[in-house]
């Protein structure tokens, strides 16, 4: 179902035409903290965030730009509602990208300052639409915040930034509810050619929030829909990259070491559990790609995940490690997540 879209830069990261789908998000501190935000913004960037937004509420906040810029190597984004002033004082303090819903601030006028402004300076714009924030005479039409009504809104608004000449456009098309946002990704992937920013918006704690985002963004990602992402949680962000990444790991999409486990039985004779935490935590900063299995006896061991570039088959107080099937050596279980570790970073290092 998916199609190609449009490339757009941000702040150098290539988004859409093909790209990677990149992971990003959004920064949580009190815009008047400064070194709080400063610090989150590092953590992120820790994490493997590769891009980040903040909020603009007011003429004060536009002083983050800088001083995030200038302690992080990420793209920024401008998030930007109801004052356009604040997109043009952004995108003068050297942001990145804006995001802003041209139908908040204020006039064709204005959106046509704020899109002069970013084509001047190569950024591109992000219109983001959500269900809660639909015109009046939208909803009207549609009954309700419906996937159409999603769809009218965001290309609406995009073609008023096309009309001031402005074509370095993201879109997302957000919704709390999973089909809905499914649904009006899929409508829009059909209409337009527009880089896709995917993600459930208002999806709630990490545990339920990170379940909702990855039955949307993962049903998308499997149509080849999507071109970056975000998850969000309410808590922290370094939460929404972990899971971004994640989701992108057991798509087969992205980087890193996707460890894989069983759900253990009566017949295993190890602890299994204690044990899938210790090798994923050893893999956590290996950059695979591998898949590393972690299986409980011999029934579903080097057999069932034969296609494993490194695996352990649980026995009585010890492992068989074994790669692609084929068994190499018997390690105590205290050793195996540091000896699946060593030959995780040689098979990364061969790759």
């Amino acid at each position: 179902m998916g199609k190609s879209t449009k490339r757009v830069i941000v702040g150098g990261l290539p988004v859409g035409g093909g790209a990677p789908v990149s992971v990003q998000s959004m920064l949580c501190a009190s815009p008047e903290d400064l070194q709080a935000n400063i610090a989150q913004a590092a953590q992120l960037e820790e994490a493997g965030c590769q891009l980040i937004r903040v909020a603009v509420p007011d003429k004060a906040s536009v002083q983050l730009i800088p001083a995030i810029k200038s302690a992080v190597d990420m793209p920024l984004v401008a998030d930007i509602h109801f004052d356009y002033k604040l997109a043009l004082e952004s995108v003068a303090a050297g942001v990145d990208g804006i995001r802003l819903n041209p139908g908040n601030i204020g006039g064709e006028d204005k959106v046509r300052q704020v899109a002069l402004a970013c084509r001047t300076k190569g950024l591109p714009i992000r219109v983001g639409v959500n269900a809660g924030s639909l015109e009046k005479e939208i909803l009207a039409r549609h009954g309700g915040p419906t996937p159409q009504a999603l769809v009218e809104s965001a290309l609406g608004q995009a073609a008023l930034l096309e009309r001031f000449d402005f074509g370095d456009i993201v879109l997302s098309l957000k919704c709390s509810d999973v089909k809905t946002t499914v649904e009006a990704y899929r409508l829009a992937a059909l209409s337009c050619d527009y880089p896709l920013h995917i993600g459930v918006t208002e999806a709630g704690t990490p545990r339920i929030g990170t379940i909702k985002s990855a039955i949307g963004i993962g049903s998308l990602l499997l149509d080849g829909i999507g071109d970056t992402l975000r998850v969000s949680l309410t808590g922290d962000p370094v939460e929404e990259v972990r899971a971004g990444y994640d989701i992108l790991r057991a798509l087969g999409m992205g980087a890193g070491v996707n460890v894989i486990s069983c759900p253990t039985c009566g017949r295993c004779k190890i602890d299994l559990i204690a044990l899938a935490h210790e090798v994923e935590q050893a893999m956590a900063e290996i950059p695979g790609p591998l898949t590393v299995a972690v299986m409980g006896c011999a029934v579903n061991g080097p057999g069932e995940a034969a296609h494993a570039d490194l695996g352990v088959a649980g026995g009585d107080g010890e492992g068989l490690i074994f790669a692609r099937g084929k068994a190499l050596e018997k390690v105590c279980q205290e050793k195996i997540a540091e000896r699946l570790a060593v030959l995780a970073k040689q098979l990364t290092a061969k790759n």
